[in-house]
């Protein structure tokens, strides 16, 4: 994947929202952070379930893995062919977002819109979303396993830290079990700072490559 592509912090609990009306129609944007095309489909679940008694809701989702291959998803959700799935994947496409799920409800309000006005209406409903979502950048990542002695555990956050990293997965036994999630221009820099503090004792085990979201500015 890009260094440059994009995605949104909202989360599937607090999507990024908006709506317009044409033609006494209602169509509702929703747009939210996925991991997976799978929470992408529990997302899209959750929207008609807030929307019992709307005629539509479709969508698009795209996922992006660490290998840099992107999966994609859509549906017109009963609309004519290609007018509602297709003009949101568009905008996921145009936005240059990834990791991200955006659902349109219509709430049909008795007027034939066409399909120019349909992929129009769901475009910009899509569009309003996105604009209102808060937009990160997708920073490639390399994650290692570590286990230390409790004594040892502040001066691997520190490290950690220094590297503009992230601890996740803690365990705390005997010893403490991590991963630690470091930027790719930060990785070699890191397992040599690591090796050197602990005089060898300490290896950082690969996992290897992840994205995550990082805040714009």
């Amino acid at each position: 994947m890009a260094g440059d592509t994009l995605t949104l912090l909202n989360t599937a609990d607090a999507p990024a929202h908006d709506a317009l009306v044409e033609k006494k129609s209602e169509f509702i944007g929703d747009a939210c952070h996925v991991d997976s095309l799978d929470e992408a489909l529990a997302f899209v679940a959750s929207v008609r379930e807030l929307h019992p008694k709307a005629r539509h809701v479709a969508y698009a989702a795209v996922c992006g893995g660490a290998d840099g291959r992107l999966s994609e998803r859509m549906s017109d959700d009963g609309e004519p062919s290609g007018t509602a799935g297709k003009p949101i994947l568009d905008v996921l496409r145009q936005s240059g977002l990834t990791d991200t799920v955006i659902a349109v409800t219509r709430y049909f309000g008795g007027i034939l819109l066409g399909s120019g006005g349909l992929v129009r209406a769901y475009s910009s409903a899509a569009s309003l979303a996105v604009k209102a979502g808060r937009l990160a950048r997708m920073e490639t990542c390399r994650r290692f396993a570590l286990t230390v002695a409790y004594p040892q555990l502040g001066t691997l956050q520190q490290l950690v830290a220094s590297a503009r990293g992230e601890c996740t997965d803690e365990s705390y036994t005997e010893k403490v079990s991590l991963t630690a999630v470091i930027p790719a221009d930060e990785a070699a820099r890191f397992e040599a700072r690591v090796t050197e503090a602990f005089n060898a004792a300490v290896v950082p085990e690969p996992l290897g490559a992840v994205h995550r979201p990082v805040p714009l500015g």
